[in-house]
């Protein structure tokens, strides 16, 4: 009778990745302690910024499908 070891690195790697997701969640609990809801000032603030990113992706969009439109003629 042959004794193996490899199901003892399976349930060492099955223990790992539980310890992995353990970790994971306690981490994620911490930054949800800690997290508030903004108020008005604060969210407006973060619109703002979203909206002025929207718009310069769309531009820097727009200007290399007409650059690109130049270059081909199609």
């Amino acid at each position: 009778m042959g004794f193996s070891f490899s199901k003892f690195s399976e349930v060492g790697k099955l223990m790992d990745a539980v310890e992995r997701i353990r970790n994971f969640l306690s981490e994620s609990k911490r930054v949800l302690m800690v997290t508030r809801k903004p108020g008005m000032r604060e969210f407006k603030l973060a619109v703002k910024i979203t909206g002025i990113g929207m718009i310069l992706i769309g531009l820097i969009g727009m200007i290399i499908r007409i650059i690109g439109y130049l270059v081909t003629g199609s």
